[in-house]
Parts: structure tokens; sequence; C-alpha cells
């Protein structure tokens, strides 16, 4: 039976669930940042490590950690790495109908899952953010930063309104992650 005890430290995280003995460079400042309560900009090399920089505190906060992720095929293979490792995740996606939503929000305020993956198209809709705002975010994580950029040809509009997104989960901590 796995066991959902909480660890007590970054280390002990990285170690229970991800198998690595120590951090790689750059990953322990940026957790004890997101950990402080910081807003944090990370921009890291392609299989940097970027994913445990809001994976590891979200096993350390208390509620939800909220990460905005661009591609449903991403999300879905977060996800199913998580769940090899013993993390609480799901995605809230255009895959998914209304009912499986309403059963996963359940989910999510009854403290069922660590992280949950989100596309940000999502939050165009009133009714999602409002099922949002009653959740106890303790991180908000824009993966694929990067496409908040109008200027490439990975601009997706709905990423510009993930401030307002934030605002209505009364405004956690952010932190934006790009490998561009």
């Amino acid at each position: 039976m796995p066991s959902h005890t909480r660890p007590t430290s970054p280390v002990e995280a990285l170690r229970r669930h991800f198998g690595h003995q120590e951090f790689r460079p750059g990953q322990e400042e940026i957790i004890l940042s997101v950990l402080s309560r910081n807003d944090t900009l990370v921009v890291m090399p392609t299989g940097g490590g970027k994913s445990l920089c809001y994976q590891i505190p979200a096993l350390l906060l208390d509620g939800v950690t909220v990460v905005v992720s661009p591609l449903i095929a991403l999300m879905k293979d977060q996800v199913d790495a998580l769940s090899r490792q013993d993390v609480r995740a799901t995605t809230i996606n255009s895959t998914l109908d209304f009912p499986e939503v309403r059963q996963r929000m359940t989910d999510i305020r009854y403290g069922l899952y660590s992280l949950v993956y989100v596309a940000p198209e999502r939050f165009d809709s009133p009714s999602f953010l409002d099922l949002m705002s009653g959740l106890n975010v303790s991180l908000f994580a824009v993966d694929e930063a990067h496409c908040i950029s109008e200027w490439g040809h990975d601009f997706r509009p709905s990423y510009t309104r993930l401030r307002e997104a934030a605002d209505a989960m009364k405004r956690p901590p952010i932190i934006a992650l790009t490998a561009t």
C-alpha cells in the first residue's frame, strides 16, 4: 500500500519519490525560493530537471499545485510518471467530459491530489475559474512559459489570461519554467 505521508524536506522528497540522492545544479535554490513563497522564473536546458522544481514543492506544501501545460500528451506523460513514483497527480483537459471534471475537482478539494495539470484554455471558462477559486492552491506553475510570448510561433492567447486565473485562485506563488 502506498504511503502518502508528506516528506519533511526537499531532499527527502527527492529521494523517496524520484530516486535521486542529490539535486542537479540550481534545483535546490529554485525549490527553496518556491517554498519561501517567492514568484520564481526558471530557465534551464531541456532535460535539466525543471519539472522537479515544482513537483518537489507540491509534495511539501499544503493544498494543490496547479500546473499549466500546453500539451495533453505532455500532461499524460507527467501524470503517468508521477503515479509510478507514488505522487498523486491528475489532469483536467478537453479529453474529459463534465462529470469527470466535476469528480476530479471534488477529489482535489478533498486533498486526493498534490498536482493537477491543466491546459491554459481551461481558464477561458468562467465556470472553471469559479471551480478553481474554491481550491486551496499552494503553487501555480506555468510550464513551457515561452508560450506567453506573442513573438514566437508557440503563442497561445490563453496564456495571457493566466494572471486572472492566479488572481481567481487567491494569487498563490507562481513558478514559470522554460527551456528557451
